[in-house]
């Protein structure tokens, strides 16, 4: 028994000393996403969705939850935002070619559609951020006008 109470002990001194260690936190401001709103001309139903349901994981500007001052917490969500922002990020649109442009939104509605996005893990926090079939048509309709102007555009030789 005195055994675990050390076990116990040096863990909850782990716990604590980690709380002093944070990932770097996604700040940016909501200019950085101005070019991807410019370009791509949400209506306004579909940038409120893009907010609630997109942003934080796609993008410069993300909302932290309260929990996220917990270690290990912080780092899950870190990575999540992370990988989130490899695959898609709204804030560094600029400077895209129209072909990775296409193919991303390409990719975006293959997820909302098959309901890969927003993730599980996300709207289990986030409620608000769980699309609904309207709101998934709305976005996808949104996004197919966006590829039909992408494959207007005359393409580099």
């Amino acid at each position: 028994m005195r055994k675990i109470k050390k076990i116990l002990l040096v863990l909850l001194v782990v716990f604590v000393v980690a709380q002093f260690f944070n990932p770097n936190k996604n700040e940016g401001d909501l200019a950085s996403i101005d070019a991807f709103l410019d370009e791509t001309n949400p209506p306004e139903n579909v940038k409120l969705i893009l907010k609630k349901s997109c942003y934080d994981c796609h993008s410069d500007v993300t909302r932290y939850p309260w929990y996220n001052n917990i270690t290990p917490i912080n780092y899950w969500l870190a990575s999540h935002v992370k990988d989130g922002k490899k695959h898609f990020n709204v804030s560094k649109w600029e400077g895209n070619s129209v072909k990775r442009k296409d193919h991303k939104f390409e990719e975006l509605i293959e997820m909302v559609e098959a309901k890969e996005m927003p993730l599980n893990s996300y709207t289990w926090t986030h409620s608000e951020a769980k699309l609904t079939e309207v709101q998934i048509n709305e976005v996808i309709n949104w996004a197919k006008k966006v590829r039909l102007k992408y494959s207007l555009e005359p393409k580099p030789e």
